[in-house]
């Protein structure tokens, strides 16, 4: 087994792992803040939430509150697996490092 073997490219991405390392600690976020906290375009946003569920690490809870639409993200039990994996693939790569 290689030392990246465990590394998951959906997290390449940095906005993808800012994204997963806010909706671990969180139970949900909006989409205004996570775009806030990302710094980040509506676009750049939507297009990398639309990965990450396609791939069921998050789920996306459309609503409206009053006349205005509310998307609300959280992680899913396996984008909290996935993510915990990925997290201690590069714990386990920094310690092989040193």
């Amino acid at each position: 087994m290689g030392l990246i073997d465990n590394i998951n490219k959906l997290f390449d991405h940095r906005i993808r792992l800012g994204m997963m390392s806010i909706l671990i600690v969180n139970d949900q976020v909006d989409f205004t803040r996570l775009k806030e906290l990302l710094d980040v375009t509506d676009g750049n946003l939507a297009s990398h939430t639309k990965t990450l569920e396609k791939a069921n690490y998050i789920r996306i809870e459309k609503s409206f509150i009053g006349k205005k639409p509310n998307t609300k993200y959280s992680i899913t039990k396996e984008g909290k697996l996935a993510f915990q994996k990925h997290i201690e693939a590069l714990e386990n790569l920094i310690r092989q490092q040193t």
